[in-house]
């Protein structure tokens, strides 16, 4: 029964081991069972936490432009271990995060004007700097690459 539930649920989406656990505690399966299917499904390499990782950092950088620390706190949600998490993170470098944060904001700010009125303009600033905060960018980086880009949107700098 155990075998059937975790080759069910890996049929659905790659899973971490912590998330295989849970699906097995909620449906009843004793502990030492649980725990020594997974143990054979990861001798197996049909469970994988490491590849889970990168797997889950690579689709989610890419289709929903998630900063390192999103993602982070993702896989930590999922029972993905630090090292595992910290490995999978090193395959978005700092320059992926930056661009990726600009291409939020110029998607956002799509064909709209940009605000002339100083108490508009601050309010876009807010909300786009809101936007990249929500999907874990440090407000630093969310602030300048807002910045840069409703100045370049505006005609004002030469930013890429």
């Amino acid at each position: 029964m155990a075998r059937a539930i975790v080759l069910r649920q890996l049929t659905v989406a790659p899973k971490s081991r912590r998330q295989l656990e849970l699906k097995l505690a909620e449906r009843g399966v004793p502990g030492e069972v649980a725990a020594a299917v997974l143990d054979r499904f990861e001798e197996v390499e049909l469970i994988d936490d490491a590849e889970f990782a990168r797997m889950w950092v690579s689709s989610r950088a890419r289709t929903r432009s998630l900063a390192r620390s999103a993602l982070r706190r993702e896989l930590a949600e999922k029972g993905v271990g630090p090292e595992e998490s910290e490995a999978a993170l090193e395959q978005l470098s700092d320059e992926d995060e930056v661009a990726a944060a600009r291409e939020l904001v110029r998607r956002k700010l799509g064909a709209g004007r940009v605000p002339a009125d100083r108490g508009e303009r601050e309010k876009a600033v807010r909300r786009l700097a809101s936007m990249l905060a929500r999907k874990g960018y440090p407000p630093a980086l969310a602030f300048k690459v807002v910045s840069e880009e409703l100045g370049h949107a505006a005609g004002e700098t030469d930013t890429p």
